[in-house]
């Protein structure tokens, strides 16, 4: 099994395209279970990516945050 490639998306509360941030395994497991918290109080919290040390999301603006994982072959919701 390939090594997993997880992201972090956020879909911002006016629409559009979602932003997505490739991060480290270890990063998306410490992030996926505060996002609901995160994204219920509007938190500001600085993230860690694979590519930045240091990311400010304001959650405020964010409608739904969730890690995926960019090996999955299936549509978000699409179950097989």
């Amino acid at each position: 099994m390939a090594d997993p490639k997880p992201v972090l998306v956020l879909h911002l509360a006016t629409g559009g395209e979602p932003l997505l941030f490739a991060m480290t395994t270890e990063e998306s497991g410490k992030l996926a279970g505060r996002l609901a918290q995160l994204v219920k109080a509007g938190a500001v919290e600085t993230v860690t990516t694979k590519d930045h040390p240091a990311v400010a999301i304001n959650f405020a603006h964010v409608a739904a945050a969730y890690v995926d994982d960019t090996r999955k072959t299936t549509a978000f919701g699409m179950h097989a």
